[in-house]
This record gives C-alpha cells, structure tokens and sequence, in this order.
C-alpha cells in the first residue's frame, strides 16, 4: 500500500498534462498512427492524443493520471509521482494546447484502374483464395486505391453507403502501413452479411478472409465483420442489422489484446447471445493460413520426389 504523499495543485495539475504520446515513446511502448491520434501496438482498442487517452474497447478514457493508473496498475499517488518524473529525474513534457479542428469528411480514396497490385499481394504473399477476393470485389467492398496502390477494405451503412474504410499496404517488404481512413464510422466496417444466425468477429479484415479461406464450405451463408481493431462497435452495429443472428464466434488474435478484448466482448454478449471464441493456433489466421499452405507445398513436393 502506498504512503500518503502530499501533492501541490500545480503537481496534480502538472502530472495531469503530461504528454501521453512522449511519456510512452520514453517508456518504450509502441505506437501506431491512428488519423490524428496515435494507437497503442500492444493494445489496438486504446488511443491517445496529447494528454487524452480512450479505450474503444470499454468505452471510456480520462486524462494522463487515469491511464496510468489503469494501464500500470498503480494508485493514485503512484500514479502522479511517475509522471512528475519518479526518483529517476525524468522530466516529462506537457501536452500542447489541443486545438480543435472540425471533422473532416469520410471521403473514399480513389480507386486505381486495376487491381494487380493488390490481388498478387493477397493471392501470392497472404495466400487467400483469389475467388474469395474476386467476391469482395465485384461488390465493391475491396478495391487498389491509385494514389499508394493500398488495398482498401470498406464498410457500408444499411443502405450501402460508404462509411468507412481501412487502407493496407500491398507490399511483402518493409514496414506494413494500416490506417482506417479519416471521418470513418466505426460502426461500419468491412463486413459480409449471410442468411443464417452466425457473426464470425476478427481484428482485420486480412484475417477474416485467410479464415474465410481455410473454411470455404458455404461460408457465404455466415455474416462476418473485421473490427480494424478490437472496438465492440462494428458486432453490435451487425447485430442491429441483421436481426437472425443468435451466435457470435469471435475470432480475434491469438495474444493479450486479442483475448482481453474476447473477454469484454463476452461478457457484453452473453447476456443475449451465444458466444464462442475461437482461437487460431497461431498468432492470427492468416499465419494459420501460411502454415496450412506450407505443410500443403512440402506434400506435393514430397509426391513429386517419390511419384
């Protein structure tokens, strides 16, 4: 248990104001860039902007005490003493005066002439079933965008309006580029909507697809939604929409983040839904999908060397 420690108003104030975005560069977390905030790697549903924190997931935030707090597991004074620079001297800068700017609207990035870039990346390097590609496609739910060649997963409102959009980069090398497209409403994400009772739930619409892959029989039939993320949004958005379906799978990452956010997700489901988790053997399905078509490639090369 902590001792009483006596903190100054401009302490509080101070410890309060901290930059969230610098206090955990120099602890060594990573961050991800999020439209204008920035996104926790080791917890997706979690963004930060200045001093301001909000966690998608639960749907709550504060300011830089209350994420440390919550995010350190440390009390109140605990809390402040870290980030007025604890016994080690560290001085942490504050957050800059938030200006705020007016939304900008959700607005598609142009569509390429062709989709070359982006089938050979998904078909060749992610190894997902070109029909499953050629699906989404046609329905205008995946498209090359012409600027950066990104490939582009969109999600539609009830009457099949864009509402939102996650770019990928179509490239097997370097560093992978993930963005949800600027004024997208998380609501609506990438998604497919079948006939019978089940809502298959994933992080990324990468990962939704390679499972699609690895489980072709009728999958039409299911609905399906990649939550860019681990936002219970997108499920209840679906859920709303399509009133026959009683089962949800969630098919989120094998990791921390992946199972924390299975964990909330249940525990606001159940209530009113079946919910099963499964769980890739693997890191997430996709990887599931390149050891699949590993072991298939090392059996054919095997026939062919004693056939």
């Amino acid at each position: 248990m902590s001792s009483y420690i006596h903190f100054t108003e401009e302490q509080k104030q101070r410890a309060a104001a901290v930059d969230l975005e610098e206090f955990l560069r120099c602890r060594g977390e990573k961050l991800i860039t999020s439209g204008r905030e920035k996104r926790l790697a080791s917890d997706h549903s979690v963004t930060v902007r200045g001093n301001e924190w909000y966690d998608h997931a639960e749907e709550r935030g504060g300011h830089a005490v209350s994420f440390v707090q919550k995010f350190y597991g440390l009390s109140y004074p605990d809390a402040v003493t870290m980030l007025l620079g604890g016994e080690m001297g560290t001085v942490y800068p504050p957050a800059g005066e938030r200006v705020e700017e007016p939304p900008k609207p959700f607005v598609l990035p142009p569509a390429n002439k062709d989709m070359r870039r982006v089938y050979a990346y998904l078909v060749k390097h992610r190894g997902i079933d070109r029909s499953v590609i050629a699906h989404f496609a046609r329905e205008k739910f995946l498209y090359e965008d012409a600027d950066y060649h990104n490939a582009v997963f969109v999600g539609t409102d009830e009457e099949g309006v864009p509402r939102h959009a996650h770019k990928r980069s179509a490239n097997s090398y370097g560093k992978a580029f993930r963005l949800n497209v600027e004024g997208s409403d998380p609501r609506h994400s990438f998604h497919h909507i079948g006939k019978d009772g089940s809502l298959y739930v994933f992080e990324a619409p990468i990962d939704m697809l390679s499972y699609i892959t690895l489980h072709p029989e009728n999958w039409q039939e299911h609905s399906y939604t990649a939550c860019c993320g681990t936002s219970i949004q997108p499920v209840l958005k679906m859920l709303e929409r399509v009133p026959q379906l009683d089962t949800v799978l969630l098919c989120l990452d094998n990791d921390e983040a992946g199972h924390l956010a299975s964990q909330r997700m249940k525990a606001q489901l159940a209530e009113h839904y079946t919910v099963e988790r499964l769980i890739p053997e693997n890191k997430d399905w996709n990887d599931d999908l390149s050891a699949s078509n590993e072991q298939r490639n090392e059996v054919m090369i095997q026939c062919q060397t004693f056939g």
